[in-house]
């Protein structure tokens, strides 16, 4: 028997159901996430995961709402308290990489329908969200920061699925982060108000 399927006779098919997802998805992309697969995978019966899982769509947001959490553990863990612009970069070399490393799971978080009525997702989500405001308002406090915050999340995501497609180079890790803190001080540096707090000293 799975060991997801030994953690379910004691007691806990939500994680069981949650580990063969994971598993699935690194094998075989999210084509494989089915509620009769996850049971297979995790050595339940067909109808067990029903009894966490309405649908597809409730695992996949579980699944989702479980790499938020995780996205913001690596998040926190590039840089624990930013507060330059340069922190801020390398914080988006670190989302970038997130997707390079899990890239079946971003996909699903960010490319896979998810259910909108999920409370552990959508709190997940606010939670990222909340800290991408968190840092802008930190490094940019005299900038916009709902404004700043939509577009520094949307370049940085936007590049790391122009890497995960192979769009752009993802051959070594110092090429990417070289590409993202180029992308990101280029944004920083078309702004006037963001160009005054980037600026390096006079004299």
């Amino acid at each position: 028997m799975s060991q997801a399927g030994a953690s379910y006779h004691h007691g806990d098919l939500r994680a069981a159901c949650l580990r063969a997802a994971r598993e699935l998805l690194e094998e075989d992309g999210s084509a494989a996430l089915s509620l009769r697969a996850v049971a297979r995978r995790a050595g339940v019966s067909p109808t067990a995961p029903y009894r966490h899982y309405a649908d597809r769509d409730a695992l996949v947001s579980a699944v989702a709402a479980q790499g938020y959490r995780e996205l913001a553990v690596y998040l926190a863990a590039a840089h624990p308290a930013p507060a330059t612009p340069g922190d801020l970069a390398d914080i988006a070399v670190a989302y970038v990489r997130f997707a390079l490393d899990r890239p079946a799971l971003f996909r699903v978080m960010f490319a896979e329908q998810c259910d909108p009525t999920s409370e552990e997702r959508v709190a997940a989500t606010a939670a990222i969200w909340e800290y991408v405001r968190g840092i802008v308002r930190d490094v940019f406090p005299d900038a916009d920061p709902e404004a700043l915050s939509t577009t520094v999340w949307a370049l940085v995501h936007g590049l790391a699925f122009l890497h995960l497609d192979g769009k752009l180079d993802a051959s070594t890790p110092e090429v990417v982060a070289a590409q993202v803190h180029t992308a990101v001080n280029a944004l920083f540096a078309v702004s006037p108000v963001l160009r005054e707090v980037t600026a390096p000293p006079a004299g």
